[in-house]
């Protein structure tokens, strides 16, 4: 009699622990909507592997808002419609759940309705000197370090849209 009381302990005290470590398991892989967006978010893209200080970071955004600023001044305002329809008929695809699926020849990004912009050469050279005006200021933030690695971060991305894209 015992030792059927022992083995029928035993086997809830390892029912139990095997449930357990099933139930742990199931709640970390299925974390809830509201943990998620509780859980800081890692930076993305080339600028993450930078290592750049808070301050780097501020002024980075006040560069490129400044030349997000010159952009705009430059567009008639039917470019500038053209582009805000494009820009909410982006968010729109996101927000249901299209992001991924691209159309045959859409490039990523959205450039594709720079070009629909049917933007004059004068327009064009003045986008050209303020991106490049932009690129300066940035380096002009980053130290040596960075922009060695920004660089190599670059080369690397154009070695990859090559092989994707063999001309």
């Amino acid at each position: 009699m015992k030792l059927k009381t022992l083995s029928l302990v035993a086997g809830a005290i390892a029912l139990s622990l095997t449930a357990t470590s099933f139930a742990v398991v199931a709640q970390t892989a299925s974390p809830s909507p509201l943990l998620l967006a509780q859980t800081p978010q890692k930076p993305k893209g080339p600028w993450a592997e930078l290592g750049l200080t808070d301050a780097q970071k501020s002024q980075i955004q006040a560069i490129r808002q400044d030349s997000r600023a010159k952009w705009e001044a430059i567009l008639t305002p039917e470019q500038k419609a053209k582009l805000e329809a494009a820009k909410q008929a982006r968010q729109a695809q996101r927000q249901a759940g299209q992001q991924g699926q691209r159309q045959a020849g859409q490039r990523r990004g959205g450039w594709k309705n720079f070009a629909d912009l049917n933007l004059t050469e004068a327009q064009k050279t003045q986008m050209r000197q303020i991106r490049e005006s932009e690129k300066q200021q940035i380096q002009a933030v980053l130290t040596p370090e960075q922009r060695q690695k920004l660089e190599q971060i670059q080369q690397n991305f154009k070695q990859r849209r090559q092989q994707r894209n063999p001309q």
